[in-house]
């Protein structure tokens, strides 16, 4: 059963732009550029100068992209997919980011009056004070909220109707279920195909040719590899196989090992190749 397997979890966070459409000067453009018809739109930064915004933003991107690389794909309104065995990691990590969001909204906050008068020499003629909230306003513009749901049984469908009817509509949700089931786990192949295709890629050179190969390569696979025991929901045999095998290809080699050693290049792309030829 999935429902044993893995939960829902919705994470919705959102934050104050900080941008505002600017009629005037988006008019003023089209005027000086002999424009026949509106072309345009100028939105200004109404805190232009300062960077007090984009570091809470900072927060969310990492945020997000923390968030899918532990989950996959469920529903189209935003629910993710996060295995029951990555649970209390998810969790403990998701409330120290939740921290640092509020860390950063309370201290954009509290130098947001300094800002706005700031931004009156910044943006000199395009400056409106009424474009600004209030500092209070603004804190409801700041949220991270999260919720965990569980997986709703494929069977279960609680209504009063006719039983044609009701054995229709079961059907309909199964099928829904299996296509987001599958889904789910094609994201899981997908990364691994990834992070596979890129390895080959990145070691198909010599040492005359020089290409250039990161870190990254190595730690984002090694990384993927412990992701994925959790990922594999539905306890995929070929998926947790061609894991194994990639894992034992990487074990004990450094970054620094491929770029000075054309053996060891060789012998974990033969190992990749492999893996990728099978799946």
């Amino acid at each position: 059963m999935i429902g044993s397997n893995a939960m829902l979890v919705d994470l919705n966070m959102s934050t104050w732009t900080g941008r505002k459409l600017d009629k005037k000067v988006s008019d003023e453009i089209d005027v000086s550029k002999g424009t026949k018809a509106k072309a345009g739109n100028y939105n200004k930064k109404l805190l232009a100068g300062s960077d007090k915004l984009e570091q809470i933003q900072k927060v969310v991107t990492a945020v997000r992209t923390w968030h899918y690389q532990q989950t996959l794909p469920w529903s189209d309104g935003g629910s993710r997919l996060l295995p029951m065995i990555n649970f209390f990691d998810y969790k403990q990590t998701l409330n120290n980011f939740e921290k640092q969001f509020y860390d950063a909204v309370d201290s954009f906050l509290i130098e947001y009056p300094q800002l706005v008068s700031s931004s009156a020499f910044t943006l000199g003629g395009m400056f409106d004070r009424n474009e600004y909230p209030t500092a209070d306003d603004l804190r409801n513009k700041f949220n991270f909220k999260f919720v965990f749901i569980p997986v709703p049984d494929k069977g279960d469908f609680r209504i009063d109707v006719e039983q044609q009817a009701k054995t229709e509509l079961q059907q309909q949700y199964e099928q829904y279920f299996q296509d987001k089931l599958n889904t789910a786990m094609k994201e899981s192949w997908d990364r691994l195909h990834t992070v596979l295709t890129h390895i080959s890629e990145r070691l198909d050179y010599t040492d005359d040719s020089k290409k250039k190969f990161w870190d990254s390569t190595i730690t984002n696979a090694t990384d993927l590899c412990a992701l994925l025991t959790g990922l594999n929901i539905t306890k995929d045999p070929k998926l947790e196989l061609a894991r194994e095998m990639l894992e034992k290809a990487l074990k004990g080699v450094a970054p620094d090992d491929v770029r000075e050693s054309q053996a060891i290049r060789s012998s974990v792309k033969t190992k990749v190749d492999a893996i990728l030829d099978m799946f």
